[in-house]
């Protein structure tokens, strides 16, 4: 494997290059390969991205965690957005990018699935061992007790408190909010947890939060294990990503990219490819079990 070294730099990893679907069929037949999978891989089931083609951050701020924590206006203002964008996360339905990638781990050639989104579409597409890196829309927990309840039961309850929320062409963003008139904002009823009346979060990563870190080494140990790794649909834009591509860099194992644009990973892949991922995935799924 070829390393490049910046000038009196350390080794950063494998040449970049571009390469054919063919290479990363190779890269697969070898079985035992890591995926780590972003925003990219759910745009296909209506769920926007944020810097690829359908990108909504340049138009959208992601709610932070400091501002969320801190501020009762500031959660009011999430959970009104957050409970008309809740809607349409709930109606996504895997497509055929989390299918060919489950039907790959299936068949032996993916080791591990590591994802970046919190859509938990991996899961309703049956990889239920999927390892949700930033957590799930689906779960809240209570900042005062931690109890963990289901967003479908959070839902039941802002919709008694606030009745439905109609807003027409209401654009949906990555995090699973959309845009809503300050007046609807405002009058909004946030619901407080029920055993403790404390404050309730989606079970989700929020920007300016950390990962934890139990989970952080268990992803650490899937690349680990792996022999390779294969990233889909992710720009690699913050390090909650790009440091496993780095560690498995550093390692020696073998890295792919399928996204559509550049990455923030491509220096340390040997091949990256610009392709459809639910076309491109299904194809290379019924290659390899055909072969």
């Amino acid at each position: 494997m070829h390393v490049h070294r910046t000038p009196g730099g350390p080794e950063t990893g494998p040449a970049p290059r571009t390469g054919g679907l063919a290479e990363v069929e190779r890269l697969l037949a070898g079985r035992d390969v890591a995926v780590l999978s972003g925003a990219g891989l759910s745009t296909e089931s209506g769920i926007p991205d944020y810097r690829g083609a359908t990108g909504s951050r340049r138009r959208h701020t992601p709610m932070t965690y400091q501002e969320f924590v801190a501020s009762e206006q500031g959660r009011r203002r999430y959970w009104a957005r957050s409970h008309v964008g809740w809607q349409a996360i709930a109606r996504a339905e895997p497509n055929a990018g989390h299918r060919a990638v489950e039907g790959l781990r299936r068949s032996g050639f993916v080791s591990a699935v590591i994802t970046q989104n919190v859509d938990g579409l991996h899961r309703a597409a049956g990889t239920l061992g999927a390892v949700e890196l930033h957590g799930g829309l689906d779960r809240v927990v209570c900042l005062g007790c931690g109890r963990r309840s289901s967003r479908a039961d959070l839902d039941r309850r802002l919709h008694a408190l606030n009745g439905t929320l109609f807003v027409p062409d209401a654009a949906l963003n990555p995090d699973g909010d959309v845009q809503l008139p300050g007046a609807l904002v405002e009058a909004f009823r946030v619901a407080p947890c029920e055993a403790c009346g404390g404050v309730l979060k989606p079970d989700v990563v929020f920007f300016g939060e950390s990962v934890p870190k139990p989970r952080v080494q268990q992803c650490y140990d899937l690349v680990d294990a792996a022999r390779a790794l294969l990233v889909l649909g992710s720009s690699l834009t913050v390090m909650s990503g790009l440091r496993f591509v780095r560690h498995a860099a550093r390692a020696g194992k073998p890295v792919a990219i399928v996204n559509q644009g550049a990455t923030r990973g491509d220096e340390y892949a040997g091949t990256t490819l610009a392709l459809p991922l639910g076309a491109t995935l299904t194809t290379l799924l019924e290659q390899l079990t055909s072969s």
